[in-house]
């Protein structure tokens, strides 16, 4: 699953931080990011997806 985030934060930003964290203040900014360009708004995503896991897997334990 978190390989199909990654993926949609690569190709359409803004769906792949939705599915991840919702509709939240990084969605704002990965959106905003996106309109300045989409390599912006991808670097974003998927650092948000990573991050967003790294700290489920911390829940985990």
């Amino acid at each position: 699953m978190r390989l199909l985030r990654i993926l949609l934060g690569i190709l359409v930003p803004p769906l792949g931080v939705f599915l991840t964290v919702g509709a939240s203040s990084a969605l704002i900014i990965n959106i905003l990011l996106t309109l300045l360009g989409w390599l912006p708004g991808s670097i974003h995503a998927v650092w948000v997806i990573t991050k967003h896991a790294e700290r489920a897997d911390e829940r985990a334990y």
